[in-house]
């Protein structure tokens, strides 16, 4: 077996081996039950609720709630992130303000947010955007800047544009560092959707998680923790696979 498809066979078996050893505790009496139900449990909650419908419904609001947030932070975090990126002016207009706004935990604006855009979609959507932009606005700066600078002044040399030195040269040099932000991003999106649906909503999988704990159904709660990482693992490895087919350079 190579090396690749032996790196393959332990990234799939892994997990499986953590939910065995995982089963075998609970079983054995090493973990209370109460507060940490064997994946057994958990998978037939998960599949009682795929079979019921009951899943559907929160599952499509919070994709449509990450995927809208995640969108909003995207464009103009790229745009920022390449302007920052190729202008020295514009990253020491902008960069005060990143460095001063980023460390601010984007939890304690979320009463602000509800006051200004209201409890409602809109609303869930912006703390995605808000939590999605940065990832992507820094690692589009980082990756711009960390192409060799020989290969802006061959553009200048061949007289390229500004249009055809930021498409031939900066996007394509950064889109490793772009899709690692996007990558990030997601994951972020996820993390404020959750939060957002904790506190104002009545439906979407955070929603469904925190009615779960209100009644304390622990097997739903972890069954709500497989969709999320779940939704993350497919996220990623589309991203993988995408990144793989635009920047094929790239060694996987």
């Amino acid at each position: 077996m190579t090396g690749a498809r032996s790196e393959r066979a332990v990234s799939i078996l892994s997990p499986f081996a953590f939910l065995l050893i995982w089963e075998i505790v609970v079983r054995g009496g090493l973990l209370d039950f109460r507060f940490f139900p064997p994946p057994s449990t958990v998978l037939a909650t998960l599949w009682d609720m795929i079979v019921s419908g009951a899943l559907w419904k929160d599952l499509g609001v919070t994709l449509l709630r990450v995927l809208g947030g995640t969108l909003l932070a995207v464009i103009p975090g790229l745009i920022l992130g390449v302007c920052m990126g190729l202008s020295r002016w514009v990253r020491a207009a902008i960069n005060p303000m990143v460095a001063a706004v980023y460390p601010i935990p984007k939890t304690a604006i979320l009463p602000l947010i509800m006051l200004v855009f209201g409890i409602g979609e809109l609303e869930k959507m912006v703390v995605v955007a808000i939590g999605a932009f940065f990832p992507v606005l820094i690692n589009t700066v980082a990756g711009i800047q960390n192409i060799e600078r020989v290969y802006f002044e061959v553009g200048q040399a061949f007289k390229a544009s500004a249009w055809d030195r930021m498409r031939t040269i900066a996007i394509p040099g950064a889109l490793p560092l772009i899709f690692t932000g996007l990558k990030l991003a997601f994951g972020m999106g996820l993390i404020m959707v959750f939060i957002a649906e904790f506190t104002g909503a009545q439906s979407g999988i955070g929603f469904m998680m925190w009615n779960a704990w209100q009644v304390f159904a622990v097997p739903q709660m972890y069954a709500g923790l497989i969709i999320i990482s779940f939704l993350g693992y497919i996220v990623t490895v589309g991203l993988d696979e995408l990144e793989h087919l635009l920047v094929p350079w790239r060694t996987r």
